[in-house]
């Protein structure tokens, strides 16, 4: 298996057993090859009653394989030949026949004997989980699961919301970019395993009265990546995240919060017991002194109302200077002179590593350039100075810190 955490150059099996959300299956599949991956596509007869093979094959690419009799192999052997090269198995939907089949090592059509077959060190096993939710609250069920999960399987989900026969409930497969989120996750190396990691994220929102406030335009893009890359990467993660429209990274931990002073005291209590905190926010450094009891009215009034400002608490700052503070990793959006301003945050703040980037040209965007600035000198992510997307960028920042704290 390639140490990469995308899908560019994997070779995957996308099985399908029979249930109506093989129709997410085909999005699925499009997301899969879209991120560059190679699909091989394997369905149950079950399956092809809810979709076609057709379809599969349009979108895959590939031919779509149906039994273990396949005339097409020289060797007559599909489920060894699918699985040889294979990064993963993805089975999604797995019907609750099916994870008792696996459950019991059952082989008895082609995707249930590859998934028997396949070299268990190096082919990882990830089903997700679709049918009713009394079946799925069944205790044969969760006997089935707890087998399948105890034999090295992953298993992704499931949702909650309506089913196709009218009910709701648990029991519903996970959304094709949930499934690909999922994926990312257990296919991407494990840096961080074992470690905790503590992020903020977002702007702060400074009332100024009940309407109005002080704010910033940062879209928290950035810091949600890098909790995303973190999770990736084996940790446990805690977002906190000022008030954005961004949704929560799987299996990410989240506390919104609107202030400063709410995010201060959201970090600070807990900041010890993480090895890491990587402050991405871009927490507004001044607040209104008061805070006015009602709207501000300007009927009548020439001149702009006056405000008095106060200093709000350095949570960078305070984190770094506790007795047993995690390594903490500071974030610098300046209008110019970044190196400069960089290093002299890192100086003043006593912190081992500042990230910096041009505020102007990065806000709202999905592209970035860091610039990485320790005690050495500097370097830039991507290391042409160029862009790239902010999950790209996080990735590597979070491969960098992971070498950092190895070193340390």
């Amino acid at each position: 298996m390639t140490d990469r955490p995308d899908l560019a150059g994997r070779r995957l099996v996308l099985g399908l057993s029979g249930g109506i959300a093989c129709y997410k299956s085909a999005e699925f599949l499009r997301l899969l090859v879209k991120a560059g991956a190679e699909v091989d596509v394997v369905m149950t007869e079950a399956a092809t009653q809810f979709i076609t093979p057709t379809t599969m094959q349009a979108l895959s690419n590939r031919p779509v394989q149906l039994s273990q009799w396949d005339a097409r192999e020289p060797n007559a052997m599909p489920h060894i030949n699918l699985t040889r090269h294979a990064d993963a198995v993805i089975v999604a939907p797995a019907s609750a026949d099916f994870i008792a089949k696996l459950a019991q090592g059952r082989a008895d059509e082609l995707l249930s004997l590859l998934c028997l077959a396949r070299p268990i060190e190096r082919c990882k096993l990830l089903v997700a989980p679709a049918m009713n939710r009394e079946m799925w609250a069944h205790p044969a069920t969760r006997r089935n699961l707890q087998a399948v999960r105890g034999d090295g399987a992953f298993v992704l989900g499931p949702g909650n919301g309506d089913q196709a026969c009218g009910e709701t409930g648990d029991g519903r497969m996970l959304e094709p970019a949930e499934l690909l989120e999922d994926l990312l996750g257990v296919l991407a190396p494990k840096h961080l395993a074992g470690r905790t990691v503590l992020v903020t994220a977002g702007p702060t929102f400074e009332s100024i009265d009940p309407v109005r406030g002080i704010t910033n335009h940062s879209s928290g893009k950035m810091g949600f990546a890098i909790a995303r890359a973190a999770r990736e990467a084996g940790a446990d993660v805690t977002l906190v995240a000022g008030p954005v429209h961004l949704p929560t990274p799987r299996g990410v931990r989240r506390v919104d919060v609107t202030s400063a002073q709410q995010m201060y005291d959201a970090v600070l209590p807990q900041a010890a017991a993480h090895d890491v905190f990587i402050a991405t926010a871009a927490v507004a450094d001044w607040r209104p002194a008061k805070l006015s009891e009602h709207k501000i009215k300007k009927e009548g009034k020439k001149v702009a109302p006056q405000f008095e400002l106060t200093e709000n608490a350095d949570i960078l700052a305070a984190v770094a200077a506790l007795p047993d503070a995690p390594y903490c990793v500071g974030f610098a959006a300046e209008s110019e002179n970044l190196l400069e301003h960089a290093r002299a945050k890192l100086v003043r703040k006593k912190l081992p590593l500042i990230v910096g980037n041009l505020g102007p040209a990065t806000f709202g965007r999905d592209d970035n350039t860091l610039m990485l600035v320790d005690a050495k000198g500097h370097s830039t992510l991507p290391a042409d100075g160029g862009t790239a997307d902010k999950l790209t960028l996080a990735r590597a920042l979070v491969a960098e810190l992971a070498q950092r704290l190895a070193a340390a």
